[in-house]
Parts: structure tokens; sequence; C-alpha cells
């Protein structure tokens, strides 16, 4: 059992490590699309102004681009430095949709960046229109594998626990890749990357018309940014049902930690708008609730119960018991691989194999586990309470707030009215950070509210680390820091850059001013 200084350490460095790459793919996933979108005006107008929108908005894209791909490539190695023993379990099943991802959807994106910016003069107008539309499809078919991962481990099928190798191993590729956990985390991930990359439009954008620069092209670029932001915002809210629906059927725990449910609820169950959970006492004080909208959200139906905390927490102390067949079983096929009775028992409760791993925290043998260590053992699956409520709330206001401001702009847009009001203008530039806000939150509920398993009920997060020393870790988590943080500051002065320079600082916009015609005599002395 590793220590757990070095598990704690590990997870800090790989949650600090994707929070900070997420940083920049969801604005990558809303922008490639934005830009798709002004580049297909630019085709069917031919107009001029919409070929350098296009231009403008892809040099941020771009700097946005190389810093996503810097910070990911680096996470992917942690998983053989930090998580070895994770990758050894479950490297059979989880490596396959990250090497698709590298060979098909990462490859598609570097070829065809590099044709979207060196490509304005080599190539047809439809040309490069369609290197532009592969590379928005590039950039969301890598969003579709290391999703497909992710989802595996919130819902890991099409894989068995193999006897003889001791690891888990794939069954059906088909059903990783159609995992439905993975359909409805990608459609709402990504749209909620949609969201991103109209928001940042719509703020610089709001940025510039506050100091009277580049109106035409702020304006133009508002009007696409309302309409495909609000596209987006909408979506995130109705695909936001799809993910709560596939979490009440296979993660209960995680849903009942998000709405502090302590008891079961009579169905259909009501959903917390506010209140205050106390862990302490096992209850939530102050509730403001809205009878029937948890259930019909979570259950799609008005007769099916959602278990509390407490029931959950009284079944996983049942598998972890029969779990405890399970791992008996496992260490006696292990000492003897013709043990038939071990083999059979082992495929009966398999099931429940990494419930009693869970015991391995707790006590070093589990199967010598007493009732109060199986009950410790069971607490430890409840995720924390206070911080999944609040990320949820937080997130899904801010949700709501996305679509009033898209609808409101889309409305000044049609109206043609987007300079009229300041104090619009100054909203939109300060909401500039908040889908980052939350997006990083969302990233909080799905992952943090996963705990205490990195494979959900299979494997526990404390199992899966590296055979290595808490020094070890803290040397790579202070280089990360530091590496991290020279890459956040270089980002920033570079965004900053560019786009305090706009269209017309980089000589984009307005276009050169055609010299005056010379005078008739003077043509002809000349």
């Amino acid at each position: 059992m590793a220590d757990a200084a070095v598990v704690d350490l590990s997870r800090l460095q790989f949650a600090l490590t994707a929070l900070y790459h997420f940083l920049f793919v969801p604005l990558t996933l809303g922008l490639s699309w934005m830009l798709a979108i002004m580049e297909s005006v630019y085709v069917m107008t031919g107009r001029e102004i919409w070929k350098r929108m296009v231009q403008f908005w892809g040099v941020l894209f771009g700097i946005n681009f190389a810093m996503g791909v810097a910070t990911g490539v680096t996470m992917e190695f942690q998983f053989g430095t930090n998580w070895a023993y994770y990758a050894h379990y479950v490297g059979d099943i989880f490596g396959a949709p990250l090497a698709i991802e590298g060979l098909m959807a990462f490859f598609l994106e570097a070829t065809f960046v590099g044709l979207f910016f060196f490509g304005w003069e080599r190539l047809s107008k439809l040309q490069h229109l369609i290197c532009t539309f592969l590379l928005a499809l590039g950039t969301n078919l890598s969003a579709v594998w290391i999703l497909i991962a992710n989802g595996w481990m919130q819902h890991p099928v099409g894989a068995e626990f193999n006897p003889d190798t001791m690891r888990m191993e794939i069954t059906s590729f088909r059903d990783v890749i159609f995992n439905p956990v993975a359909q409805a985390k990608f459609v709402h991930t990504v749209s909620a990357g949609y969201v991103v990359g109209a928001m940042f439009v719509l703020s610089i954008s709001a940025w510039y018309l506050l100091r009277g620069r580049n109106a035409d092209f702020a304006k133009r670029s508002m009007t696409v940014a309302a309409s495909f932001g609000l596209a987006a915002a909408l979506s995130v809210v109705v695909l936001g049902d799809e993910s709560g629906y596939t979490v009440s059927e296979n993660q209960k725990m995680k849903l009942a930690a998000i709405e502090a449910m302590w008891e079961t609820e009579p169905p259909p169950a009501p959903f917390t708008v506010f209140g205050l959970p106390d862990v302490a006492a096992r209850t939530t004080h102050a509730a403001v609730r809205v009878p029937w909208a948890l259930g019909l959200i979570a259950t799609r139906s008005t007769d099916t119960p959602l278990p509390g905390i407490n029931d959950l927490e009284q079944r996983a102390e049942e598998r972890i018991a029969d779990g405890l067949i399970a791992y008996d079983a496992m260490l006696r096929l292990r000492a003897d691989r013709s043990d038939a009775d071990a083999r059979l028992a082992l495929r009966d409760h398999a099931g429940d194999l990494g419930y009693a791993l869970l015991l391995k925290r707790v006590i070093d043998d589990p199967r010598k586990a007493t009732p109060e260590d199986i009950r410790k053992a069971a607490a430890s699956t409840i995720p924390n309470v206070p911080v999944l409520f609040w990320s949820f709330r937080v997130m899904v206001g801010l949700g709501f707030f996305f679509i009033l401001l898209f609808a409101y702009s889309f409305w000044l847009a049609s109206k043609r009215r987007l300079d009229a009001h300041r104090w619009y203008l100054q909203l939109a530039l300060w909401s500039l950070p908040l889908p980052w806000l939350a997006a990083e939150l969302g990233w909080i509920v799905a992952e943090y509210g996963r705990q205490p398993w990195a494979i959900e009920g299979v494997l526990p997060t404390a199992l899966g680390v590296s055979s290595v020393s808490a020094t070890q870790v803290w040397f790579s988590l202070g280089g990360f820091v530091l590496f991290y943080t020279a890459l956040a500051v270089v980002d920033a002065m570079l965004m900053l850059k560019y786009a305090r320079k706009g269209p017309d600082g980089l000589g984009m916009w307005p276009p050169p001013a055609a010299a005056p015609a010379m005078p008739l005599q003077a043509a002809s002395n000349a």
C-alpha cells in the first residue's frame, strides 16, 4: 500500500496539471468552429473583412493551441511516472482511446493547423475553408477519444478482471466506445467549450467597442459570437440533463453528494436550490427545495427513488463484505492457478472485488478486517459533500447567466445596437473569465465526485500510484508548478499583446488606403 502522502501529492499534481490544461482545451474547441463559421461567410460573400476576421482570431487561436499541446503532452507521461499500477491494471482498456486520439485526431489537428496558417496564398478559398473545417473536426475528435477514456473511468463497461493476468482486460471495444457516460460527457463538454469560445470573442470585441476601435470588425465578431454562444449555452443546459441522468444510473453516491441528500427521498425527489451541508450532523440546513425537480431530471420518472448517502454507505458495506470473498479467491488462485473452487468464487463475486480493495487503505490484509474496518472503508466512498454541492450550483448558475447574456447580445445584434449601451459592453468584457470558471467547476464535480475511485467500483485511487517517494513527487510537483507558471505568464503576455494590438495594430484592418490618382498632366509628363 502506497504512503498516504504519495497518494495525495500524486492526486494534487494530476489535478493541477489537468485543470491548467483544461484552460486551453475549451477555447480550442469553441474558437475553431467560430473560425469555420466566419470563413464560410467570407467564401459565400467574398468580403475581405471576413477573411481578416478569420486571420485575426486565428492568431489568438494559434497561441492557445500551442499552449494546449504543450500542457497536454505532459499529462499522459504521468500515467507512467505517478500512476504506474493504474497503467498496469487497466492499461489495455484506457490506453486504446489515448493511442487512437494521438494517431488520428492529433495528427489531423497538427496537419491542418499548418495549412490554416500558411495556406492562404497557396490554396483556393474553398480549399482553405475545407482545411479550417477539418481543423475544427480534429479538435473535436481529440475530445471524443479523451472523453471515451474518461467516461470508462466513470462507468467501466466492456471489460472484466482476468484471473490469469490479474488485470482488467477489454472484452468489447464497441461497448467502450459507445459507453453512454462517455457520449453524455462528450456533448456536454464540447458545448461548454463552444460557450468559452463565444465568450472570448464577445468580450474582446466589446473591449474594442468600449475604446472606439475596429467597430465594424467587432460588431461582426460579436454577432457571430452571440448566435453561436446562445445555441451553445442552451445546449449545455439541455445536455447537462443527460449527464445528470447517466450519473443517477451509474454513480449514485456522486449524485447524492452533489445534492447533499443524506436520506433516501420519496419519489420524485426534490432539487435543493440552496442549503448549508453539515457533514458532521449529516443534514442540510436552510434547504430551499423545488419539489419533483431532481427526480424528473435524474430518473425521468415520478416513481423511482434516489438513494441517499446513508443508504449508499450501508450498501457499500455489503459490497465490501461480498468483495472479500473475491479477494480471498484471488489470492488463492494466485498461489495455485489450478484451484477450480477459487476460480469459481472469483467469477461469482468479481463485481465487488474493487470494494474489498478499499480496505487496503485501512488494513494491510483485508481478509483480517473487522466490522469497524469495513465501516471505515465504506465511509471513504462518500466524497467531499460541500465542495461538490457548491461547485455544482455555481456552475449551473453561471450556465443560466450565459443564456441570458447571449440572448440579450443576440437581440442587440438583430437590432444593430451592439454599441448602444456602455453597461452591456462592460458586462460582456468582465464576463470573460466566467466560462472558464464554470468549465473547471464541471471537472471538479466530475473527477472529485468520483473519489475514492480511480476506476469507479474497480480500482481505488490509493492503489493506482507508482512506487515512488513523497520527496520525488514533491520534486516533480514543484517542477510542474514552475513550468506551468512560466507558461501561464507567456500565454497571458502573448494573448494580451495581440488582443490589445487588434486587427488595426497588426495591419489586418482597415485595408491600406488606395494611393491618390495621379493628375492627368503629371501622368503625361511622366
